[in-house]
């Protein structure tokens, strides 16, 4: 596996190639839903690429970027195992020089949910992410389905700057007891890792409760009643798939959506509803 550091080498070695070419953007930290994107990325693609960078632009004043975990050796090694051809890990001020003026933004649909809690956050992933796609120019791009709001705004961004890479999401990988896989679950000490999976259990309750005819507001006090006693939720809504607006009743394509505080530690989830 090569590892570039600088935009020039990473374009250099990743225009050598085979296409089509398959690219997994990440923060590091990795688990096995970054490797079920890679493994799924091998499956559709010649060559592979992966980025690690841990992007200052989508963290707000009062969240963990500084202690937001960080591990690339032991990162470089899960990517070389799973048969990554190139790695692009670039310093921040190899991605934003000091002049470094420009962002994208994508519609409203990025000021809800996410972007409510996190003000300015998506602003900050499509900027990133517009970056990382110019820089490698990718055929095919792998995202997990775990951050869905994400996803469906970088589908929009694609579309809207006629990005020529194809989108895949993957389906959301899980601990044994429901828990969706994130770097951030390292954080929690073991009673709030023990509650952390009813916000997976949460979203089965809203979606049994709906499918049984209860209303929004019904199916989202059923689900709260399921959720962990430490836990503080942010929200519980159903949305529609393709611009993350609110919905009255149950229709599919959908996601029913969650985010929660246990502790310290903030988590998010979904189901899709296809």
């Amino acid at each position: 596996m090569h590892t570039a550091e600088s935009i020039e080498s990473a374009r250099a070695l990743w225009a050598s190639m085979e296409r089509p070419l398959g690219f997994v953007p990440t923060m590091g930290a990795l688990h096995e839903g970054h490797l079920a994107l890679v493994a799924r990325a091998r499956e559709r693609c010649p060559s592979v690429a992966a980025s690690v960078f841990v992007n200052p632009l989508q963290f707000g004043a009062n969240e963990d970027f500084e202690r937001y975990p960080r591990d690339l050796e032991s990162d470089r090694k899960r990517f070389s195992d799973a048969g990554v051809d190139l790695l692009f890990a670039p310093p921040s001020a190899e991605m934003y020089r000091a002049d470094f003026s420009t962002v994208v933004e994508v519609d409203s649909s990025g000021e809800r949910y996410e972007g409510l809690h996190r003000p300015g956050h998506f602003r900050g992933v499509t900027t990133v992410m517009a970056k990382l796609l110019n820089i490698l120019r990718p055929d095919l791009l792998f995202l997990g389905q775990k951050d869905a709001q994400q996803a469906v705004l970088l589908r929009r961004m694609i579309q809207d700057l006629d990005i020529a890479v194809e989108l895949e999401i993957v389906p959301t990988v899980r601990e044994p007891d429901g828990l969706a896989m994130s770097s951030r679950n390292r954080y929690l000490d073991p009673n709030l890792r023990a509650q952390a999976p009813t916000l997976y259990a949460a979203l089965q309750t809203m979606l049994r409760a709906l499918e049984a005819g209860d209303s929004i507001d019904e199916a989202r006090q059923r689900a709260v009643e399921v959720l962990g006693p430490d836990a503080e939720v942010d929200y519980l809504d159903l949305v529609d798939d393709s611009h993350f607006q609110p919905l009255s009743a149950l229709r599919k394509p959908a996601f029913l959506i969650g985010a929660a505080r246990f502790g310290g530690t903030r988590l998010i989830d979904n189901l899709w509803l296809q």
